[in-house]
């Protein structure tokens, strides 16, 4: 009933694109969709509130800090959550499909051989598995349940692996090969992100060379003259 209600103060679109987001959060996240909507919604008015009694110019500061606030803060509580754990997992999968390759060789299917992966790999794509594999032992087929993971991970290349797995299913494809194509394209990823940060080293250097050392160097020479002037 209560939710039936929140249905209507908030957008569809707002809705659907919050409830997506925190699935993305993954299995190790319990967030209430209408409670961290109202939660924000109700800071973002008290934010209002506060700046339209201490300020002369609420009016016009308060509504601009507190839509400011009530989009900065789904950035902070799940965007930027998401994003972090899209790299973790990234991280996680090449060591996690390189095991699952390897039972897969030995000849198990691929429900024998994710149930004997997840048992021996602790980590957080590892607790995604098996929190499909827990939704199967519920009733549902591996391939329902391993589509409705896709929509707990944040990674394109992970996704497509699932995928992969899916379709081997459906259509008896050879999952070894696209499970191997899946992992050199992965690391070929990381290979690449890598490269990209290094080679964004020396702008880094050059802003941390402007912000601090520049003013201190001007502060040096500078010195004596301040000196004297004072004096």
């Amino acid at each position: 009933m209560r939710e039936s209600i929140f249905v209507k103060i908030y957008p569809k679109k707002t809705i659907k694109r919050i409830e997506a987001k925190i699935k993305l959060l993954g299995v190790s996240h319990s967030y209430n969709l209408f409670i961290l909507l109202n939660i924000r919604l109700f800071i973002s008015l008290l934010i209002f509130i506060f700046f339209l009694f201490v300020s002369n110019y609420g009016y016009i500061i308060g509504p601009i800090v507190a839509i400011l606030f009530y989009y900065l803060s789904e950035l902070f509580i799940l965007d930027y959550p998401i994003y972090k754990r899209a790299k973790k997992l990234e991280k996680e999968a090449t060591f996690f499909f390189e095991v699952l390759l390897l039972t897969l060789e030995s000849g198990r299917n691929l429900g024998h051989a994710l149930n004997l992966t997840t048992s021996n790999i602790d980590s957080l794509l590892s607790s995604e598995f098996k929190k499909a594999l827990a939704e199967v032992k519920l009733g549902k087929s591996l391939n329902e349940a391993l589509s409705n993971m896709k929509e707990r991970i944040p990674s394109e290349a992970i996704n497509n692996a699932i995928l992969n797995m899916v379709e081997s299913n459906i259509y008896g494809n050879s999952l070894v090969t696209s499970l191997t194509n899946q992992i050199d394209f992965i690391r070929d990823k990381q290979i690449l992100e890598i490269k990209s940060e290094i080679n964004k080293l020396p702008t880094k250097v050059s802003i941390i060379s402007v912000v601090f050392f520049v003013p201190i160097m001007f502060l040096i020479i500078l010195a004596p003259v301040i000196i004297r002037y004072l004096s």
